[in-house]
Protein backbone atom coordinates (compact mmCIF):
# COMPACT_ATOMS: atom_id res chain seq x y z
CA UNK A 1 0.00 0.00 0.00
CA UNK A 2 0.67 3.84 -0.27
CA UNK A 3 2.23 3.64 3.26
CA UNK A 4 5.28 2.25 2.58
CA UNK A 5 7.29 3.97 0.22
CA UNK A 6 6.68 7.94 -0.38
CA UNK A 7 3.75 7.92 -2.74
CA UNK A 8 5.49 10.38 -4.66
CA UNK A 9 8.17 7.64 -5.93
CA UNK A 10 5.56 5.06 -6.61
CA UNK A 11 4.03 4.65 -10.20
CA UNK A 12 0.07 4.46 -10.93
CA UNK A 13 -1.15 1.27 -11.02
CA UNK A 14 -3.11 0.38 -14.34
CA UNK A 15 -6.72 -0.43 -13.44
CA UNK A 16 -7.48 -4.13 -13.98
CA UNK A 17 -11.50 -5.66 -13.62
CA UNK A 18 -10.62 -6.74 -10.24
CA UNK A 19 -9.87 -2.64 -9.59
CA UNK A 20 -12.61 -1.42 -7.18
CA UNK A 21 -13.02 2.38 -5.20
CA UNK A 22 -11.04 2.85 -1.69
CA UNK A 23 -13.48 2.39 1.34
CA UNK A 24 -13.81 5.07 3.37
CA UNK A 25 -11.02 4.32 6.17
CA UNK A 26 -8.50 3.72 3.10
CA UNK A 27 -9.58 7.11 1.76
CA UNK A 28 -8.73 8.20 5.39
CA UNK A 29 -5.85 6.75 6.03
CA UNK A 30 -4.24 7.71 2.55
CA UNK A 31 -5.49 11.52 2.75
CA UNK A 32 -3.95 11.99 6.20
CA UNK A 33 -0.54 11.84 4.21
CA UNK A 34 -1.33 14.04 1.34
CA UNK A 35 -1.27 17.96 2.01
CA UNK A 36 -3.43 20.46 0.80
CA UNK A 37 -5.69 18.20 -0.90
CA UNK A 38 -9.18 17.62 -0.36
CA UNK A 39 -11.47 14.75 -0.58
CA UNK A 40 -15.47 15.81 -1.85
CA UNK A 41 -17.88 13.66 -1.71
CA UNK A 42 -14.95 10.57 -0.96
CA UNK A 43 -15.27 10.55 -4.83
CA UNK A 44 -12.54 12.50 -6.41
CA UNK A 45 -9.75 14.63 -4.50
CA UNK A 46 -9.35 18.28 -5.25
CA UNK A 47 -6.70 21.18 -5.08
CA UNK A 48 -6.44 24.66 -6.38
CA UNK A 49 -2.79 26.55 -7.18
CA UNK A 50 -2.45 29.78 -7.31
CA UNK A 51 0.58 31.18 -9.44
CA UNK A 52 1.48 35.54 -9.72
CA UNK A 53 -0.05 35.28 -13.66
CA UNK A 54 -1.02 32.65 -16.36
CA UNK A 55 2.28 32.09 -17.70
CA UNK A 56 3.31 30.26 -14.57
CA UNK A 57 0.12 28.73 -13.97
CA UNK A 58 0.03 27.35 -17.87
CA UNK A 59 3.68 26.37 -17.33
CA UNK A 60 2.51 24.37 -14.35
CA UNK A 61 -0.55 22.80 -16.06
CA UNK A 62 2.39 21.57 -18.41
CA UNK A 63 4.20 19.65 -15.82
CA UNK A 64 1.30 17.93 -14.63
CA UNK A 65 0.55 16.92 -17.90
CA UNK A 66 3.63 15.53 -18.49
CA UNK A 67 3.42 13.47 -15.68
CA UNK A 68 0.00 12.48 -16.62
CA UNK A 69 1.34 11.07 -19.36
CA UNK A 70 4.31 8.84 -17.74
CA UNK A 71 2.11 7.31 -15.49
CA UNK A 72 -0.82 6.65 -17.69
CA UNK A 73 -3.29 8.73 -15.12
CA UNK A 74 -5.04 11.87 -16.29
CA UNK A 75 -6.27 14.42 -13.71
CA UNK A 76 -8.96 17.20 -14.62
CA UNK A 77 -7.31 20.29 -15.14
CA UNK A 78 -9.04 23.23 -15.36
CA UNK A 79 -6.43 26.44 -16.02
CA UNK A 80 -7.32 30.69 -15.67
CA UNK A 81 -5.57 33.61 -14.78
CA UNK A 82 -2.97 32.73 -11.72
CA UNK A 83 -4.98 29.53 -11.14
CA UNK A 84 -4.99 26.17 -11.95
CA UNK A 85 -7.70 23.93 -10.17
CA UNK A 86 -7.03 19.93 -10.06
CA UNK A 87 -9.51 17.13 -9.55
CA UNK A 88 -8.32 13.33 -9.46
CA UNK A 89 -10.53 10.43 -9.59
CA UNK A 90 -10.66 7.19 -11.43
CA UNK A 91 -12.80 7.60 -14.15
CA UNK A 92 -12.89 3.55 -14.92
CA UNK A 93 -14.37 3.08 -11.43
CA UNK A 94 -15.90 6.26 -10.97
CA UNK A 95 -14.37 6.89 -7.23
CA UNK A 96 -10.84 6.91 -6.17
CA UNK A 97 -8.05 4.63 -6.14
CA UNK A 98 -4.56 4.30 -5.03
CA UNK A 99 -3.06 5.94 -8.07
CA UNK A 100 -5.26 8.98 -7.63
CA UNK A 101 -3.37 9.69 -4.64
CA UNK A 102 0.08 8.76 -5.93
CA UNK A 103 -0.96 11.54 -8.88
CA UNK A 104 -1.75 13.81 -6.38
CA UNK A 105 1.79 12.83 -4.38
CA UNK A 106 3.75 13.59 -7.65
CA UNK A 107 1.60 16.84 -8.81
CA UNK A 108 2.43 18.22 -4.73
CA UNK A 109 6.37 17.38 -5.66
CA UNK A 110 6.09 18.91 -9.16
CA UNK A 111 4.44 22.04 -7.60
CA UNK A 112 7.86 22.24 -5.02
CA UNK A 113 10.28 21.99 -7.83
CA UNK A 114 8.24 24.85 -9.87
CA UNK A 115 8.72 26.76 -6.93
CA UNK A 116 12.13 26.23 -6.01
CA UNK A 117 13.36 27.25 -9.49
CA UNK A 118 11.00 30.64 -9.18
CA UNK A 119 12.70 31.28 -5.74
CA UNK A 120 15.73 30.18 -8.09
CA UNK A 121 15.11 32.89 -10.87
CA UNK A 122 14.37 35.24 -8.41
CA UNK A 123 17.23 35.42 -6.21
CA UNK A 124 15.94 35.15 -3.28
CA UNK A 125 15.37 32.31 -0.01
CA UNK A 126 11.75 32.80 1.67
CA UNK A 127 11.04 30.03 4.12
CA UNK A 128 7.50 29.51 2.62
CA UNK A 129 6.48 28.97 -1.57
CA UNK A 130 7.24 32.70 -3.14
CA UNK A 131 3.68 32.04 -5.34
CA UNK A 132 1.37 30.35 -2.36
CA UNK A 133 0.96 27.72 -4.70
CA UNK A 134 2.57 24.87 -2.56
CA UNK A 135 0.60 26.28 0.40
Amino acid sequence: MIGQTQPARRRCIPCSESTGVLSDAEIERLHADLEHWEVKRGHHLARTFTFPDFAQALEFVNRIGAIAEEEGHHPDIHLAWGRVHVEIWTHKVDGLTESDFILAAKINEVCCNTEKQTRAASDTAPQQCATGACQ
